[in-house]
């Protein structure tokens, strides 16, 4: 059974920095392509950033040059460093699984970016 939670969100100040951590379980880890996705109070589910299973990345043009997503494959974990975060940051950040044309999402972890 594949599991993803989420972990990490925080209320944090505009400018400052989070990481968040994904912990999966129930497939090959290292086979799969992770990422993470966003969704604020009415919006879209939105795309921040994504990890190949060969480590490839990319991101949001909204995010580029203030986060990193990185992978863990022997603690089957994936992460998203957040820097300088703004108001707009501000939603529900989920894990996404996409392993075999499968795909999981964990259950989201909330980022509040506020003064």
């Amino acid at each position: 059974q594949v599991q993803v939670v989420e972990s990490g969100g925080d209320l944090v100040q505009p400018g400052g920095s989070l990481r968040l951590s994904c912990a999966a379980s129930g497939f090959i880890f290292s086979n799969a392509d992770m990422g993470w996705y966003r969704q604020a109070p009415g919006n879209q589910r939105d795309l921040v950033a994504t990890i190949t299973s060969g480590g490839r990345t990319n991101y949001a043009d909204s995010v580029k040059g203030r986060f990193t997503i990185s992978r863990d494959n022997a603690k089957s974990t994936v992460y998203l460093q957040m820097n300088s975060l703004k108001r707009e940051d501000t939603a529900v950040y989920y894990c996404h699984v996409y392993y075999r044309a499968e795909v999981y999402w964990g259950q989201g972890t909330q980022v509040t970016v506020s003064s």
